[in-house]
């Protein structure tokens, strides 16, 4: 689990994610759970996504995933949950009934970041900084 790189640049941007259909109902079963964990992959991969992990229960998605730092986490997930909710919702009829209104994913999205250091050891490397200047 070392840094990723870019053209000039190294990151280590790691983010945990999770977004839930609309009304928490159990509809991530069956194909449409194979159908929407294909859909995010495609995504990741047209955007340079890494998922480190991720798991789709029958009611949420949860997402592990380095994003490069020229990418912002609210537009990967705009186009993740966009993209699936409009390709889920032409594929599948019984998903459309049910979700009238052309929105599958609920509004919101949950996301924490996630490093190899913590708050503490940046406060105290800084800190070092500051007296080394003076």
């Amino acid at each position: 689990m070392g840094y990723s790189t870019g053209c000039h640049t190294t990151f280590h941007h790691r983010y945990h994610l999770v977004w839930a259909p609309k009304y928490r109902f159990k509809v991530l079963r069956g194909e449409v759970r194979l159908r929407v964990r294909e859909i995010i992959r495609q995504v990741c991969a047209e955007m340079n996504v890494t998922i480190i992990n991720g798991v789709l229960s029958s009611d949420h998605v949860h997402m592990f995933v380095e994003i490069p730092p020229h990418i912002s986490v609210s537009d990967f997930v705009r186009r993740a949950k966009g993209r699936s909710s409009r390709k889920i919702q032409q594929e599948f009829e019984h998903i459309r009934k049910r979700y009238w209104g052309q929105r599958f994913w609920q509004r919101g999205y949950f996301s924490t970041t996630s490093g190899n250091i913590s708050d503490d050891i940046i406060m105290r490397y800084l800190d070092k900084h500051i007296h080394k200047d003076q």
